[in-house]
């Protein structure tokens, strides 16, 4: 046999050999792929919001300390995602219902995604290049992970109304009474101050933190066979 073709008959069989050992995690369900169940998307997005909280925590410790080393620090003043009415406690979660929950956790999520941005641009610029690089790199990752958690988050909502325990009204909307997040903090007069940062920094970790909870909570009222 010629070895040119022999040689192409090597790669074609190792190509079809690597295809048939993989199997691709599609949505729709199409032959070799693997369909992730509920509970396996439910399971990535607490993963995922469980690290943006620990890293928004992180950021937030830091950030006071570099700045405020001597004050302590309670977060005053007004959060920009007020507007949005969230559960107070785990019972109250679990009372809200699975349609309302999953919304409030979408639109927590999509609140944030213009303000992360816009921290890293404003931290990127900030004069402080000692702590900024850093701290900006920092903003960026979790900016990023918030976006590919909304769309985790928006596949579990898609699974659940495919299963049909979760209504197909549910979606992402901005209540009127949210103010435009990026104008709340950086489209003001004068210098963005590190106190500016701080407090965005503090309600992220406020807003973070029930993400994750709330996450958790929907997991167990949607799939009550799992040890919650």
């Amino acid at each position: 046999m010629d070895r040119n073709l022999f040689a192409v008959l090597i790669l074609v069989y190792l190509e079809l050999s690597m295809r048939a050992g993989t199997s691709p995690v599609c949505p729709s369900g199409q032959a070799g792929c693997h369909v992730p169940s509920l509970a396996d998307l439910f399971n990535r997005v607490i993963q995922q919001s469980s690290r943006v909280h620990a890293i928004s925590s992180d950021l937030h410790s830091e950030f006071e300390q570099y700045f405020f080393p001597s004050k302590n620090f309670l977060g005053k003043g007004k959060c920009h995602t007020y507007g949005i009415m969230t559960p107070a406690d785990k019972e109250n979660a679990q009372r809200l219902g699975r349609d309302q929950l999953t919304e409030v956790i979408l639109r927590l999520l999509g609140a944030w995604e213009d303000p992360l941005s816009q921290l890293y641009h404003s931290m990127s610029q900030d004069q402080n290049q000692d702590f900024n690089h850093y701290s900006s790199n920092k903003a960026l990752e979790i900016s990023d992970m918030v976006h590919e958690l909304r769309d985790g988050v928006t596949k579990v909502a898609e699974k659940m109304k495919l299963l049909g325990v979760l209504g197909n009204y549910v979606g992402y909307t901005i209540p009127e009474t949210l103010p435009p997040s990026s104008a709340f903090y950086f489209n003001k007069k004068g210098e963005v101050t590190s106190m500016d940062h701080l407090v965005l920094l503090y309600c992220f970790r406020r807003d973070s933190n029930k993400v994750k909870n709330y996450l958790r909570i929907l997991k167990c009222t949607t799939l009550p066979v799992l040890d919650c």
